[in-house]
């Protein structure tokens, strides 16, 4: 299997504290991958790391089929390559319509004047009508952003991540305060999307990661601690002890 992000010993120290310690992990170009982990484990640090949000001490991490390196490269940039992220709390225009904040993820030129004098064309305006088919939001295009309850304005985020077409999509806790339904919904919107593109999930809900149907990288102390299907991780017995034990 081709891979999208190899990741390979990467350490990072916060105040003489080691936050990453000598990490490797790596994905393919179509693949969900779940990382679970208690807390302080490394999860948040490790998407940092990918979109440059903070430096390795050491390490490689390589991008793409030409095996360019993110090390160094500024946030923007590394979106630029294709990485896009969502973080725990939804942030959409509330003042703008689900179809208007759609229309602003678009992946379309954003200099100045390219924003000033921005129509949108026919194939734009298809593609929010498909993005928004595809989240689930279709009905409510025309509704502003604020009245969305909290699952539907998880949904836009994620429909605008998509909209910028990024070849990896990182995930933080999407499950978070969801009824079963919205985490049904939600589960299917990224097992569709890991059809195109990788999609790295961070959860803490198991019954949201059994439903996600893909292999799962368990983080202890800023390291692999097992890695597997998650009937395979959760019999393993370091796993049991530091994390589902508690």
């Amino acid at each position: 299997m081709s891979t999208l992000l190899e990741v390979s010993g990467v350490s990072v120290t916060f105040d003489g504290f080691r936050a990453i310690n000598n990490l490797s992990f790596r994905i393919g170009p179509a693949e969900m991958r779940a990382i679970i982990g208690p807390n302080g484990a490394g999860k948040t640090t490790f998407m940092d790391i990918v979109t440059g949000k903070t430096k390795p001490d050491q390490g490689r991490i390589i991008w793409g089929e030409k095996s360019i390196s993110l090390r160094g490269m500024s946030e923007a940039r590394i979106a630029r390559e294709g990485v896009g992220r969502k973080f725990q709390k939804p942030t959409v225009f509330e003042d703008q319509t689900v179809h208007e904040n759609l229309l602003m993820a678009l992946r379309n030129k954003r200099g100045p004047f390219a924003v000033l004098f921005y129509k949108p064309t026919a194939k734009d305006l298809a593609r929010v009508e498909a993005l928004a088919e595809e989240i689930g939001l279709h009905d409510a295009l025309w509704r502003k952003s604020g009245e969305l309850s909290h699952g539907q304005k998880q949904w836009l985020e994620i429909g605008m991540l998509l909209a910028q077409e990024p070849r990896l999509l990182l995930v933080d806790e999407p499950a978070a305060g969801m009824t079963p339904a919205e985490r049904e919904h939600t589960t299917n919107i990224l097992v569709e999307a890991a059809k195109t593109r990788a999609v790295v999930v961070v959860e803490h809900d198991m019954e949201f990661v059994r439903r996600l149907n893909c292999k799962v990288t368990v983080l202890h102390e800023g390291a692999v601690l097992a890695e597997g299907s998650l009937d395979h991780v959760t019999t393993n017995q370091n796993v049991i002890d530091v994390y589902l034990g508690r």
